[in-house]
Order: structure tokens, then sequence, then C-alpha cells
């Protein structure tokens, strides 16, 4: 079977728009409609006149389109791809920790659970977390969850001491220190830029931090330099085809793996044979109860108006 082909066809027949996330595997990125981060790609699908969105990324990113567009058909093409960093956060527990602190403004990174994000006053994302933080008086206490490294870097930027929740990205945790300073020995004239959910330490080595969007952004803003991406390695496919002539290397991760790389075991799950089951199928479906649905959708609203 051609599965690129019968994917295709099978996108018109059903009506559906197919979303990937930078960290896919190269063969759905090219195939998918739209590359890019999380809440941007489900901006994009709310926007279509699509039936069905195609979510090749992980849960908590396909919860956030079913959030914003209701009224579509969402499917994942593997239902066990989860999120480290989502899966840090149980709704339990964090609503727990923020009745213990009333008078704190609930502010959540949009990689959490629909749970998560309904329990919460603002959501952010990595590319509009210091704005949205800004945006909350300074007098006002803030809780940040579930991200402790981008709280941190958040911290370092605006002085403002937040309540952190102890939660992590185990991708941007694996990245080497040693290994990275070694090869920037080995490579000198290349720059690191590192996603804000690294740690302190790595991003401390970084000419440049930002979300996954922004890293690419600046690789095209500065085609001649060249780069160590601190990030899961699946962006380069993206940032090669934007500047195919920039030289980049994938930072190093703490244990040896098939690409010395750090890779995202969940967002990996996913293949085209999984994406074209999941369409011929229309499962498995991600719905979200409507009464969580709509308090999730709140801070969704209040941050997209705070980011204007």
């Amino acid at each position: 079977m051609d599965l690129v082909k019968e994917i295709n066809r099978l996108k018109k027949e059903k009506n559906a728009v197919i979303l990937a996330h930078y960290y896919q595997v190269a063969e759905i990125q090219d195939i998918a409609d739209y590359v890019g981060d999380s809440l941007q790609l489900s901006q994009q699908a709310a926007e279509t006149d699509a039936d069905m969105i195609v979510f090749a990324g992980v849960h908590f990113m396909a919860e956030t389109a079913k959030i914003l567009s209701p009224d579509k058909t969402v499917v994942l093409p593997e239902l066990k791809a989860g999120c480290s960093l989502a899966d840090s956060c149980p709704p339990e527990a964090f609503e727990k920790f923020t009745k213990a602190h009333p008078d704190h403004v609930v502010i959540t990174y949009v990689n959490c659970s629909a749970e998560i994000k309904a329990l919460s006053d603002i959501v952010c994302t990595s590319s509009n977390a210091l704005k949205i933080v800004n945006s909350v008086p300074k007098e006002t206490p803030i809780i940040f969850a579930p991200d402790k490294n981008l709280g941190k870097y958040i911290i370092s930027q605006t002085g403002r001491d937040m309540l952190l929740w102890d939660g992590s990205c185990i991708v941007h945790e694996a990245f080497s220190i040693d290994k990275l300073i070694a090869l920037h020995k080995k490579y000198p004239d290349y720059k690191i830029i590192a996603h804000p959910e690294s740690e302190t330490h790595i991003l401390d080595t970084a000419a440049y931090i930002g979300s996954t969007s922004g890293m690419i952004n600046f690789v095209k803003a500065h085609p001649k330099e060249k780069f160590i991406v601190a990030t899961e390695a699946g962006i380069l496919h993206k940032m090669q085809q934007e500047v195919p002539n920039t030289e980049m290397i994938p930072a190093p991760a703490k244990e040896d793996n098939t690409c010395a790389c750090s890779e995202c075991h969940f967002m990996k799950m996913n293949t085209l044979q999984k994406l074209y089951d999941c369409m011929l199928n229309e499962s498995p479906q991600i719905d979200v109860p409507e009464k969580i649905r709509k308090r999730a959708l709140l801070p969704i609203e209040r941050m997209l108006e705070l980011s204007k």
C-alpha cells in the first residue's frame, strides 16, 4: 500500500486536516497540512472548514484542538502518545495545591491536560510566557505550572517570585552539559540555541532561548551562522527545510542512543501507518467533557486577549 497516496485520498474523502508538531518524524511532517507549535496548530485547524482534525502529536495537544474545535472530530494516531511534562501534574494533586494558595493567580503552560487548564486563570505558551506573567500586577502572587524549568527561566527574566509546580519534560532534562561543552569546544563557531524547558545550566550556554517557532525564526534570521540545537531533535527537519544550507547539530543527550540527541519517545510513537489507520477508522477519538472544555477554554481566551 502507498500510505502517502492513501492518506491523501482519505484526507479528501473525510474532509480532514492533518496537523504535525515539529517533533514528529520527517515523513509525517511532510504529509501534514500544517507543521508547528501545539497551540498554533489547534488555532489553524479551528479556522478551517475541516470535519476531522488529525493531530500527529501527543494527547494534550489533541485535547487543545478539541477545546478550540468542539464540533470537529479530533483523532490522535497513537492514544498512548502522552507527555512526561503533562503527566507530572495530576489534576487532583494540582487542585489541592491551588486551593492551599487561594490568593495566587494560576498560570499554566499549555503543555498540560485539559483538567489542568480548567483549574487555571491564564494559559501561556513558551513564546508568550514572559508577556503573560508581566501582565499580572506585581503585588499579585503567581502559581506557575507544570514546568519548573520554564518557570525558573521566567523568574530570571521578570524578577517575579513565582510559586513553581515541580514538573518537567524528560526530553529537555536529557541534555548533557559536559557533552554540550565538549561539543562546543570542538565546534566553537556554532551558536547554541535552546528551548526554555531546558535546565538552567543548559540555558546559561545559549546565545538564543526561545520556543520551537522562535528557534526556527532565529535560524532563518541568521542563515549564515552555524548552530547546536537544544530541543527535541525532530525540529531539525523543519529547520533544514527553511534554511537548507545552514549547518546545525542536535545538542547531545546524557544517555547514548541512535541519534546521540534527545528524542521524545511519545512523539515518535506516531507513524504513517497509525496515521492512516486513525483516519480510516476515525479512531481513537479525543473527547473533552463539555464542563471541563468550557472551563479550559476561558484561560486560553484570556491568554489570547492578553497577547494582542
